[in-house]
């Protein structure tokens, strides 16, 4: 008997294809990366994803003041030359208007300037995600404490910052002097972002600043468009952004070559505070409440539906906040009903025609959008179809059986390696017909079977035992019948020119390895490692 043939190519082809269809957008887009990373603007993978040369097109931040509350901003680098505006030292020994980065290992504070301002200029030069608004550095002392913190948030706010960028961060509960700090500069009107926190420093959940009501709480995004493993998650969380090897400008005395590349959830958080300042570019005449909506709504929503501790509100998406229609609110988001430290739920984002997702077929009309709704369920109907079809086939196929053999299933009147009633066909190989019955052209004369020894052919049909039901009882000759005499037949094992049945083995199967997290600037310069946590606060 045998084995059952395995799936045809085109069966299997058919069902990739149904399942292709069913998955298809299930998934978080991601922009492809480049085969080799030879330049800067190569590096920048989080451009593409998010659009930003699409976002460029409509605005690029210009009349837009981020205050950088960190290291402090080294002005003298060509990528932030003209960038920078005077600032405020707020701890000790600071510049005093903050236009020096006293961060001696990583420039902390430079690079979250470059990476939302940075002028742009060729291949080989970083672009920022707002590179025509303007940075106003606050330095905070090394170390720093919550108090430092919440004097810059107040100085910031009191110098006409539109954002302010809060890449620090602290395990610790926000004190009041930091609350009433975040409630005064979201009374003068000002969007403020924070990072949610890192792994690989400690950080178990959103900290300090980034936990106060009012505040965007930012997580990390991978390259592949998920959830960073080493990005805090927590209810306080609000929108994501990209955080895996994201490059920006350092002074020559960290990075020989003037850049280098981090993965935290402060990259996440400059990047979100360069979209607050296209936002705020676009719409002037938004008020802080609703530049935070409208971030909210227009985010891509990914893990569980709505708000969830890992993505927030979802990914954050620069071009539908620039382009869509977003109801107008009169209350901030992120403060209605807030109680300690969590922000509430808000209405989940709502596409209009000013905006599609990423990859979209245009329709302008109501008999368009019809059209579209129609072929989207016709082509997974279309290919159903063709796979129950072609299962079909497959099964008559295999019941019919191969010609000159019974059906699969059907009665066998012949032991194991005999021929079925009828004999083979023409041709090919089998055994001889019994005496007494005429050869088949193409088939020499054979002088049959012998009964068994101890048998004799009984009454009745020739070659069948008397009463015996069975047919192809071992040591029984096929029906028919054979004369005395002749040799009896093999009692085991298969006919010749059969083989025995192959036999398959367990195939192991192996579990590649995790991907490695790991840094890269082009050049020689190395990439430093993370600052130690200093008191009262780090940067992330």
């Amino acid at each position: 008997m045998r084995a059952r043939k395995p799936p045809r190519p085109k069966l299997r082809l058919a069902v990739a294809a149904l399942a292709l269809v069913v998955g298809a957008g299930s998934g978080p887009l991601a922009a492809p990366a480049p085969a080799r990373a030879d330049t800067v603007r190569e590096l920048q993978w989080y451009l593409d994803t998010l659009k930003i040369p699409q976002a460029h097109k409509i605005t690029k931040g210009k009349g837009v003041t981020v205050a950088v509350i960190d290291s402090g901003v080294d002005a003298s680098l060509p990528d932030l030359r003209g960038q920078i505006l005077p600032g405020k030292g707020v701890g000790s020994a600071t510049a005093s208007d903050g236009r020096r980065d006293d961060d001696e290992k990583l420039a902390h504070g430079t690079a979250m300037a470059g990476i939302i301002a940075s002028r742009g200029g060729g291949a080989m030069r970083c672009l920022g995600i707002a590179p025509e608004a303007r940075i106003l550095p606050v330095a905070l002392g090394r170390p720093f404490d919550t108090r430092d913190v919440a004097d810059g948030i107040r100085w910031a706010a009191d110098a006409g910052a539109d954002v302010i960028n809060l890449s620090i961060g602290s395990d610790a509960q926000p004190t009041p002097e930091e609350v009433a700090a975040v409630r005064y500069a979201l009374d003068k009107d000002v969007v403020l972002v924070s990072s949610a926190g890192n792994r690989k420093q400690g950080a178990r959940g959103v900290g300090s600043p980034a936990s106060i009501p009012g505040i965007i709480a930012v997580t990390g995004l991978a390259k592949d468009g998920g959830h960073f493993a080493e990005s805090v998650g927590g209810p306080e969380a609000v929108l994501a952004a990209p955080m895996e090897k994201i490059i920006s400008p350092r002074p020559k005395s960290v990075s020989s070559n003037g850049y280098g590349l981090g993965s935290g959830t402060s990259d996440a958080a400059a990047i979100m505070s360069g979209v607050a300042a296209l936002v705020r570019a676009k719409y002037p005449d938004l008020d802080a409440a609703n530049v935070v909506n409208r971030l909210i709504r227009t985010a891509r929503d990914q893990g569980p539906a709505g708000r969830d501790s890992q993505y927030g509100f979802g990914a954050v998406d620069p071009l539908a906040a620039l382009t869509r229609s977003v109801p107008a609110v009169d209350a901030h988001p992120l403060l209605a009903g807030a109680t300690n430290g969590a922000a509430p739920s808000a209405p989940a984002a709502t596409p209009s025609k000013d905006d599609g997702p990423a990859v979209s077929i245009s329709m302008k009309n109501g008999t368009g959008a019809l059209v579209q709704g129609a072929l989207c369920l016709l082509v997974p109907i279309a290919l159903l179809i063709l796979v129950i079809v072609l299962v079909r086939r497959s099964r008559r196929k295999a019941a019919t059986g191969p010609p000159g053999y019974p059906p699969s299933g059907g009665p066998q009147t012949g032991p194991p390696g005999f021929p079925p009633p009828g004999g083979p066909p023409p041709g090919s190989p089998g055994y001889p017909p019994p005496p007494g019955y005429p050869t088949p052209p193409g088939y020499p004369p054979s002088p049959g079977y012998p009964p068994p020894p101890g048998y004799a052919p009984p009454g009745g049909a020739p070659g069948r035992p008397s009463g015996n039901p069975q047919f192809g009882v071992p040591g029984y000759p096929p029906p028919g019948g054979a004369p005395t005499g002749s040799p009896a037949p093999p009692q085991a094992g298969p006919p010749a020119g059969y083989g025995p049945t192959p036999t398959g083995g367990p195939h192991p199967y192996g579990t590649p390895p995790a991907p490695q997290a790991g840094a890269w600037a082009p050049g020689a310069g190395p990439t430093a490692p993370p600052p130690p946590p200093a008191s009262g606060g780090h940067q992330q």
